[in-house]
């Protein structure tokens, strides 16, 4: 009954309503957008490694001048590792989980292939799913007989010697998904680089990339190839989450009376490692969070402006309706459906420019399409702002006594 006197007495201040509206659909397409990329953001921090995150420790170092017999040196740094109390596992791997440097290749179910089905990050390292924790779900572990040393496969591709080239190779469950839909991998083969083919023996349940997480999170491979310590690897202890300090401070000390020609480049937690690479999605995330905060105070303190003018211009006509028998209630809910009604204008335009920001991001950012549950999220936030914005001065437009209408202008 009230909605054509709204729009009514709306009409008589185009533009104030006008830059409103235009304010509140800027406000819906910047939230909606922004809330989505907060939710990819973290998701993306979400990311499960697949390892026993709380209980690994790292370190990586670099030495000075020559290190011959580099194989036999990185087994005896095992082996004292091995020995420090508070350790359960140790190992060297080329690279860890969300480490930020990744050695990746292509696969192919068929080397004839134009194209190749899919890209993932090679792991090496031996013992590498006692000391990260990571689940075997189904077929066997490489067998001891199975580890060929680095150094040595190097020398056999040079010299195409290919018994020194492992075939074995152990995947994670979501590459066999994305490889073999619906059936098992165990025994089935995949070529990389298109020359050299791989033989399924194990499905672990995941284990994540060092990197490039939207191409594949789980994206991985495990290879049975020993290494020797160089640039780049990592030893890696497995220990108890309370101890991983002190065992660090212990192994770095027995590495350090071992060889003391040794350069620490990075160590700590694998917590730590996990918390610094997400750094960037955190600020951005925060970032995006202080946005909206901002957009929703601003367009509140726009309605309660707006609100609060338009209650001070209406004193005398609201003191003619209290005269005439219009209730508090009725001016409280005059109010509040001037706002409503202002605010789904401004919701609809405000979905129609988040579409086309979305679209903008797609084109030039390749971030995933908008998905139509965050349009309600956007206009439900806003509808409840507006009515909480408009609250007060609606308060005051009751309070206002019969008597006004009797003053003279």
């Amino acid at each position: 009954m009230e909605i054509k006197p709204i729009f009514a007495t709306l009409g008589r201040h185009k533009f104030t309503v006008c830059l409103l509206i235009a304010q509140i659909a800027l406000t819906c397409a910047i939230v909606c957008n922004a809330i989505f990329l907060i939710s990819q953001r973290l998701d993306r921090m979400a990311v499960s490694s697949g390892m026993a995150e709380h209980e690994l420790v790292y370190m990586q170092l670099a030495f000075i001048g020559a290190r011959p017999n580099a194989m036999a040196r990185t087994q005896a740094d095992l082996s004292a590792l091995r020995e420090v109390p508070g350790v359960q596992s140790a190992m060297i791997i080329n690279h860890l989980p969300l480490s930020g440097s990744s050695s990746n290749s292509s696969l192919w179910l068929d080397p004839a292939q134009r194209m190749e089905t899919m890209s993932a990050t090679q792991y090496f390292g031996e013992n590498l799913l006692s000391t990260l924790g990571v689940q075997l779900e189904a077929g066997r572990e490489f067998s001891p007989e199975e580890y060929r040393d680095l150094d040595k496969i190097d020398k056999a591709l040079q010299t195409g010697d290919m018994k020194e080239i492992p075939s074995a190779v152990l995947i994670t469950r979501t590459v066999a998904d994305r490889l073999w839909p619906g059936q098992s991998p165990l025994g089935k083969q995949v070529f990389i680089g298109r020359n050299f083919a791989l033989t399924v023996v194990g499905v672990v349940k995941g284990l994540a990339r060092p990197n490039q997480l939207e191409r594949g999170a789980q994206y991985s491979l495990i290879h049975p190839v020993r290494l020797s310590m160089s640039a780049g690897s990592y030893y890696v202890l497995r220990c108890a989450a309370q101890d991983r300090e002190r065992v660090l401070k212990a192994a770095l000390a027995k590495l350090n009376a071992l060889d003391p020609n040794r350069i620490v480049l990075d160590k700590g937690s694998w917590d730590e490692m996990r918390y610094n690479f997400f750094r960037n999605d955190r600020a951005m995330a925060g970032i995006l969070v202080g946005v909206c905060l901002a957009l929703l105070v601003v367009t509140a303190l726009g309605i309660v402006g707006l609100a609060s003018f338009w209650v001070s211009q209406r004193n005398r006509s609201i003191g003619v309706r209290r005269a005439l028998g219009a209730t508090r209630g009725h001016i409280l809910n005059y109010f509040q459906t001037e706002n409503f009604l202002l605010t789904s204008m401004g919701i609809v335009l405000g979905m129609l420019l988040a579409y086309a920001i979305n679209l903008f991001l797609i084109v030039h950012y390749e971030l995933p399409r908008l998905p139509l549950a965050y349009f309600p999220v956007g206009a439900v936030l806003l509808w409840c702002l507006g009515q909480a914005a408009v609250l007060g001065p609606a308060l005051r437009a009751a309070a206002v006594p019969p008597v006004v209408a009797t003053r003279s202008v």
